[in-house]
């Protein structure tokens, strides 16, 4: 198992940036999927960017070009940093990880339907 915990969260104006962490602990031996999603309320969680063991990274299209995830493996941290910030990025936004067996593709998953989770770190962006 893996635990999962966010920062970085916050409130800025529209045009701002944030950078959101989540460190992981726990099973250090096997390869794991790492990502976000993000939920509004009333709103079905949305994957915003995923990382495979591998280093294979996918990304919504709405935040390509503003938002880039990335690891640091030293450290077992995986970010996300956010540029240009829009008031439609509010939401929670929620670190995920899952295991990555071979061929290291997530089986197929996204960030939404990972197996562990962390609390989540809140984004509001004012305009």
């Amino acid at each position: 198992q893996v635990q999962l915990v966010e920062s970085g969260g916050g409130s800025v104006q529209a045009g701002g940036s944030l950078r959101l962490s989540c460190v992981a602990s726990g099973d250090t031996y096997s390869r794991y999927c790492m990502g976000w999603f993000r939920q509004v309320p009333g709103k079905e969680r949305e994957g915003v960017a995923r990382i495979t063991s591998v280093g294979s990274r996918s990304i919504l299209d709405s935040v390509e070009g503003r938002f880039t995830i990335s690891q640091d493996n030293a450290k077992r941290t995986l970010y996300l940093q956010m540029n240009s910030l829009k008031p439609e990025d509010t939401a929670m936004y929620y670190c995920a990880a899952d295991l990555d067996p071979p061929p290291y593709r997530c089986r197929g998953k996204g960030p939404t339907t990972f197996s562990y989770r962390g609390q989540g770190t809140q984004v509001t962006v004012s305009s």
